[in-house]
């Protein structure tokens, strides 16, 4: 009879354990299941990137400015006052400008001759392929059977070459893309105080499945991670799946085929080209290294992104070309990018980019603003390389 309660407690105590146990494997699966990543592998990484000149995005002008200074006459000395210094430097500013619009136009103008005389071909030959069709004499029933046994083999021959030609061409557009990256920043910021840390982007490439990973650690807050897995295709990043994780929580945006899955469960209508909070640095620097958008004070680049709590079109204009200082690679020229207030914000964040030629066109400074006086500033350190 003593030994009865005893009994009856150790059994309570297992039925407990056992209960926390399936507990903690319930929220384990769920936790599996909720995130849709499959973190890559990260690479080894064998150089450290050091800024060189950029090659050049479009063909040079024929009569480049240069030139021009070299032919003018200029026997007086170099303007002393902080007035005559500015006025030239605007100058020679507002020259590199119209150099470079004069460069985008032409390249333009280019692109569309291109195009046109390609249309014009492609005309002309469905011509003449039409005219040949109407005078070919009506063909033998021989004739046609021979063509027709003859097809078959033509088309197998033909079927290796053409799927080699593609394997080559999607090869060669992949290997545009940078290779496997890893950008080191130092963290500053201010929150009730002021605030320290580091930060990284890391960009991965396996075939055409990529994957971009920030992740930033804030002392006494702790890591926050912005991870974007996706394809590499012939029109930029097509990202699948977005996360954003902090300690004890995590948040997702699934974008699909036709729509975007938000983390409230909700799904919207998928805008083309959409990318989301991660991706967007990569793909402005692939934009910015091909051409694919001008690096040009004025111009403005417009982006969907896909974020947990919706889907907006986000404007960033080009307002400067500024000198960054930093510590490893000196002083940095850069291009600045500030978004343009959106239709109907979801907060009051706010996201400036500054990338630099010199270094692939990489982003080189980050801010992240959330009020006037709440915000954070990456400002690259150093960049590793496979």
């Amino acid at each position: 009879m003593v030994r009865s309660p005893r009994l009856k407690l150790a059994l309570l105590a297992l039925a407990v354990i056992a209960g926390h146990l399936a507990g903690l494997a319930w929220f384990s699966l769920q936790a599996d299941q909720a995130s849709a990543l499959r973190l890559m592998v990260p690479p080894m990484y064998t150089r450290m990137l050091q800024p060189a000149a950029p090659p050049p995005v479009v063909a040079a002008p024929p009569h480049a400015a240069p030139s021009k200074r070299v032919t003018a006459l200029r026997p007086r000395p170099p303007a002393s006052s902080p007035e005559e210094r500015a006025a030239e430097a605007r100058a020679r500013r507002e020259a590199r400008e119209q150099a470079e619009a004069r460069a985008v136009a032409e390249a333009h103008a280019r692109a569309l001759a291109q195009a046109e005389a390609l249309a014009e071909a492609l005309r002309k030959q469905e011509e003449k392929e039409r005219l040949a069709q109407q005078a070919q004499p009506a063909a033998s029933a021989a004739s046609a059977a021979s063509s027709s046994a003859s097809a078959p083999a033509a088309e197998v021959a033909q079927t290796p070459a053409s799927a080699a030609s593609a394997a080559a061409t999607d090869t060669a557009a992949l290997d545009r893309w940078p290779v496997d990256t890893r950008l080191n920043y130092a963290l500053t910021g201010q929150y009730r105080g002021p605030l320290y840390g580091d930060a990284r982007v890391q960009w991965q490439r396996e075939g055409d499945r990529y994957q971009v990973r920030l992740e930033a650690r804030i002392d006494m807050f702790g890591t926050q991670v912005l991870t974007s897995q996706g394809q590499v295709t012939a029109d930029g990043l097509e990202p699948h799946a977005y996360e954003e994780t902090r300690p004890g929580k995590r948040r997702f945006a699934r974008i699909g085929e036709h729509a975007v899955e938000l983390g409230n469960g909700k799904t919207v209508a998928k805008p083309p080209g959409v990318q989301d909070t991660a991706s967007q640095f990569v793909e402005l620097t692939q934009r910015f290294a091909t051409g694919r958008e001008p690096l040009v004070v004025g111009h403005a680049v417009s982006l969907w992104l896909a974020r947990p709590g919706g889907v907006d079109l986000w404007e960033y204009e080009i307002v400067g070309r500024e000198l960054l200082s930093t510590p490893k690679f000196g002083t940095l020229e850069t291009y600045h990018l500030k978004p343009r207030p959106i239709t109907s914000p979801r907060g009051n964040i706010n996201v400036e980019m500054w990338f630099a030629p010199s270094l692939q066109y990489l982003p080189v400074r980050i801010k992240l603003t959330m009020g006037p006086d709440t915000w954070l500033d990456l400002v690259i350190d150093h960049i590793e390389q496979r």
